[in-house]
């Protein structure tokens, strides 16, 4: 009778811990100052594609915060600590996953890598269970380094980088090398995060005009990033050489490996859900 009594209390305290957790995403965007982030930097096709990998498909959050300032900063990981906590404790969150997009991988790799910067950091980490880093500037891009010199970069992405502020400076490739080694975990050398990190790497830029794969996600972009992809490696996405998308956590996989067609994603498409890659990160969660 003792034992029958005891896996009923088991089993309710079982039902009532499955009836309480919950599992949610966070959709956080990568430089720049968003105000209204689901429909100006991914779009509620891509949004709404992505979070019915949930259990619970209401259990996201779209993060809008000023992610020109340096990682560190109030207006970054601290708006980015205050929207995940409100998140947090409004759903209940027990299981968090986290998806980025270029320096928005910075951020989050701050507040991972600094639990005692901030007193709300610790409550945020303990519910991270991963990251899906989609083109990380993990390790800065040499295009960074020419916005700060003032050369033609700075007019030409101006739409993707803005123009001379801190975040820009922080992904010159030496301020993250000092970065990385000194502050932030995940790269090499450097003590492991303390939850999965992996990155979706965009390895090429199409802008063929007469190719149907260069408009997704507007065609102006591919251009322009098929221009500065001539200052980067063979293998970028227009904006980030492979190495740095690389440079932090795991690689989860390279574009062409599992994309629709085997189409790479530039740095503007990898956010927008092009040939396929929305379904496969909502799968994946």
């Amino acid at each position: 009778m003792m034992k029958k009594i005891t896996g009923i209390l088991c089993a309710c305290m079982l039902l009532s811990f499955s009836a309480t957790a919950a599992k949610g995403l966070a959709f956080i965007h990568g430089t720049g100052n968003q105000t209204d982030a689901y429909n100006d930097y991914w779009t509620g096709d891509f949004v709404n594609t992505v979070r019915q990998g949930l259990p619970d498909s209401n259990n996201y959050t779209v993060i809008n915060c000023d992610f020109d300032q340096y990682m560190w900063d109030n207006q970054a990981a601290g708006c980015l600590a205050t929207q995940l906590t409100a998140f947090i404790n409004d759903k209940n969150i027990t299981d968090l996953v986290l998806l980025t997009h270029s320096n928005g991988g910075n951020v989050v790799r701050w507040i991972l890598s600094n639990p005692t910067w901030d007193a709300r950091y610790p409550n945020i980490i303990n519910r991270v269970s991963k990251t899906i880093a989609l083109a990380p500037s993990s390790l800065g891009t040499p295009l960074a380094d020419a916005v700060n010199q003032g050369n033609v970069f700075e007019s030409t992405l101006g739409w993707l980088l803005g123009y001379g502020s801190d975040a820009v400076k922080q992904q010159q490739t030496s301020w993250m090398a000092y970065y990385n080694q000194n502050w932030l975990q995940g790269t090499s050398g450097r003590p492991a995060l303390p939850s999965t990190f992996k990155a979706l790497v965009g390895s090429d830029v199409d802008s063929a005009i007469w190719d149907s794969d260069s408009y997704c996600a507007g065609y102006q972009y591919q251009v322009a990033l098929e221009t500065t992809q001539n200052w980067l490696d063979s293998c970028s996405d227009g904006f980030l050489n492979c190495s740095s998308q690389s440079g932090a956590g795991s690689v989860w996989f390279t574009d062409k490996q599992r994309t629709s067609g085997r189409e790479p994603l530039s740095h503007q498409q990898s956010r927008r859900g092009c040939f396929n890659s929305d379904v496969i990160i909502r799968n994946d969660i």
